[in-house]
């Protein structure tokens, strides 16, 4: 294996996740943080899918969206969050090659979807904000559907392709992972082949999967900007821009922290660390945050579910 330099994938059969370089004692410190940052996750984002299920003025488009937001951040931060916490505890801290796998499979499927679905979510204020008398006609059921399972489709192509080139590396350096996750820079770290036409490759394919998402997302952005500067009412500008920027500040969370990531440096691993965990779990938990405490109906839903429930008890 590698301890002997020499092994490849297939004798590899588990993993070391060496997780943050810190003192012993504080492990317990860090088990705490992500049991918090993890518990706020679900309640924030199992609380945001409730209240859309349940309230009838909420069965729109954008809350559709939001729905799948939730989901999908609920199951991502939950494919890393639960075995990081183990681990804190754990002497060994190992993962089987198999876990290994479905944790990296997982993890880019959901974050891929994410990137695609904020895209239609972007979509989706366009058509409300530059053309409202037709936003019911052309934000149809089956096109929210559609866009929700494309943006699913395509994740999981690019996780299949991620996982694939990732996995069938011959990993000879060592067995132990640098990382709190299986993520992509630390296996390849341990591997003792040439990376260039593999990273190349990964490049392009991030390119191929990033840019359409970032285009689709400025575009959008570039014409609401435009037809709200032309609405003459400061109140009707405020409240157009208010309908978007729980989107833009969920945008720039997570695309700032997957940029932060990327373009750091590789020899600073325990620094790409702290930018894994703002996408990996520092998203999922502000996202509901920032959509219920900028939106005024999702604020109302709340309070009507919280009523209702203190009526029945």
């Amino acid at each position: 294996m590698g301890d002997r330099g020499t092994s490849n994938h297939s004798e590899v059969t588990y993993f070391i996740l060496i997780g943050f370089r810190v003192r012993p004692e504080l492990h317990i410190l860090l088990f705490l943080l992500f049991l918090l940052v993890y518990a706020m996750i679900l309640l924030g984002n199992v609380g945001m899918m409730t209240i859309i299920m349940t309230d009838p003025q909420l069965n729109t488009p954008m809350y559709f969206f939001l729905g799948n937001l939730s989901f999908i951040d609920l199951f991502y931060s939950s494919v890393i969050a639960p075995k990081a916490m183990i681990n804190f505890w754990s002497e060994s801290k190992s993962i089987s090659f198999v876990g290994c796998l479905i944790q990296f499979f997982l993890f880019a499927l959901f974050i891929v979807t994410e990137g695609f679905l904020l895209a239609a979510m972007a979509y989706d204020r366009f058509i409300a904000i530059c053309n409202p008398l037709l936003y019911s006609v052309q934000m149809s059921t089956r096109l929210c559907i559609q866009l929700v399972a494309g943006s699913y489709f395509c994740g999981c192509i690019s996780s299949v392709l991620q996982t694939g080139m990732t996995f069938t590396l011959p990993f000879c350096a060592s067995r132990a992972i640098d990382h709190f996750y299986c993520d992509t820079r630390p296996l390849q770290r341990i591997s003792c082949s040439d990376l260039f036409i593999y990273r190349m490759v990964s490049f392009s394919l991030s390119g191929i999967i990033i840019m359409p998402t970032i285009i689709v997302i400025i575009i959008s952005y570039m014409y609401i900007v435009s037809t709200v500067l032309k609405i003459r009412s400061s109140e009707g500008r405020k409240k157009a821009f208010s309908t978007c920027s729980s989107h833009l500040g969920v945008v720039g969370v997570l695309y700032g922290a997957v940029f932060f990531m990327y373009l750091t440096p590789d020899r600073f691993p325990e620094l790409s660390k702290v930018a894994s965990l703002c996408y990996t779990l520092v998203t999922p938990m502000l996202n509901p945050l920032i959509y219920s405490l900028r939106n005024k109906d999702v604020k109302e839903a709340l309070k009507k579910l919280l009523e209702k429930r203190n009526t029945i008890v």
